[in-house]
């Protein structure tokens, strides 16, 4: 009877070890499938790592055109805010020049002094005299705004009095 027990334990041994050696067989065939690399993971996981590659190529290639970018903004600003700073100092001496609508009183000038006794002007009706010259200038004018150009920037003098008010 020992004998059989022995016999049966070798058998027993020997079926675990063919049981074992199919389960082994298995796995292999399955792990084959698994890293394959047209249809498993080990393909999904390299053409992950490709993406990966092609996104940090991508991502050098944006950094260098964005501070490309920077720099250029950074230019065209600076060359911007010098325009402004030039056509401040335009405006600013255009508000020194006098104003053309606005002309300086002429001052009296003084006789030459001669023997010659002084004689005075004819008196004319001061009220006709003064209403033909309101005339003429309110006419002088009315066609000096039609026809004068509008200013390219627009100032305090360039403005119609009354809007100015």
């Amino acid at each position: 009877m020992d004998q059989i027990v022995s016999m049966l334990s070798d058998i027993l041994l020997g079926a675990g070890a063919l049981g074992a050696a199919a389960y082994c067989v298995v796995l292999a065939r399955r792990l084959k499938r698994f890293n394959n690399l047209e249809n498993g993971v080990g393909g999904a996981v390299a053409l992950l790592s490709a993406q990966v590659d092609d996104m940090t190529r991508t991502l050098d290639l944006a950094r260098k055109a964005a501070g490309h970018s920077s720099d250029t903004l950074t230019a065209l600003t600076e060359r911007a805010e010098r325009a402004s700073h030039k056509l401040e100092l335009m405006l600013a001496s255009l508000n020194d020049l006098p104003d053309p609508a606005v002309a300086p009183a002429a001052a009296p000038v003084a006789p030459p002094v001669t023997d010659m006794p002084v004689t005075e002007p004819p008196v004319a009706a001061p009220a006709e005299a003064e209403a033909a010259l309101d005339e003429a200038w309110a006419a002088a004018t009315a066609s000096a705004t039609e026809t004068e150009a509008q200013p390219l920037f627009s100032t305090r003098r360039s403005q119609p009095r009354e809007a100015a008010r």
